[in-house]
């Protein structure tokens, strides 16, 4: 069914006029935390035509809504890679996911990324950690947040049980991160069984309420101790390989729309 929705969604983008390079999944399936009800979203990466890259025209950035609510994040090539230095999770994470399909036009040319993910998601320690705190805290914000799409978990529970997981999630990828496990592996939660109880709302409020503040005030803890006692390290080799790969997908992107 995954998979499915991949195909589906590579075909929607492209039959909107997009030149698409891939289509990956993203969220909770990535992380072994889907359940009854998950929404299947994906991320596509696109390609800018020669004219819009010459017009230096604003490169790609939307998400498309689906009828059924699920999303489809669309970014320029350029604008992804942007996001793979600054660490966020939530994009990082495509290039470990097993359901994606590739533009076969650019699937050779984009290997490397996949090759290099590990590598990849710790080119910069200091963007991650503080990624993983920022995160940390805007769900904190968000916890009892009435917006729209929230307003009925809210009267519900008192709080949004999905924020509170991702608070507990955060807070775990980063104590692992730290301990010098693998990206892959931080991905999955130890606790997978509790966060899934946690999102179907598991606590009362002030259960909610108590366990998100302790785990933020860790989380922050945690960030100002590992930046206090480790330096900054950015990997050159990183920015390197995505130059490249950006170059030859782009090279042979204009060479196949010229036809020359």
């Amino acid at each position: 069914m995954i998979q499915q929705r991949i195909e589906s969604d590579y075909q929607y983008v492209e039959s909107l006029g997009y030149k698409v390079l891939g289509v990956f999944l993203q969220g909770s399936q990535n992380y072994g935390l889907a359940y009854e009800g998950s929404d299947i979203d994906t991320k596509c990466i696109v390609l800018p035509s020669f004219e819009d890259f010459c017009l230096n025209k604003k490169p790609t950035s939307t998400t498309l809504i689906l009828p059924s609510n699920e999303h489809i994040d669309l970014k320029d090539i350029r604008l992804m890679f942007d996001c793979f230095k600054k660490q966020n999770v939530n994009f990082v994470e495509i290039l470990f996911t097993q359901y994606r399909k590739f533009n076969p036009e650019f699937e050779e040319l984009y290997m490397p990324m996949l090759e290099n993910a590990e590598v990849i998601a710790k080119y910069n320690n200091y963007a991650f950690i503080n990624c993983m705190a920022g995160m940390c805290m805007e769900k904190y914000k968000a916890l009892e947040h009435p917006y729209p799409t929230l307003v009925e978990k809210i009267e519900k529970f008192g709080y949004d049980p999905k924020q509170l997981h991702h608070i507990i999630r955060m807070n775990e990828f980063m104590i692992r991160y730290i301990a010098g496990e693998s990206y892959k592996d931080c991905l999955t939660s130890k606790k997978a069984e509790y966060l899934i109880d946690v999102k179907r709302g598991c606590h009362t409020l002030e259960e909610a309420r108590q366990i998100a503040k302790s785990t933020l005030d860790d989380t922050i803890r945690r960030k100002n101790e590992y930046i206090e006692s480790n330096p900054l390290a950015i990997n050159k080799f990183v920015e390197e390989l995505m130059n490249e790969v950006l170059i030859s997908v782009l090279k042979k992107s204009f060479i196949l729309e010229l036809g020359v």
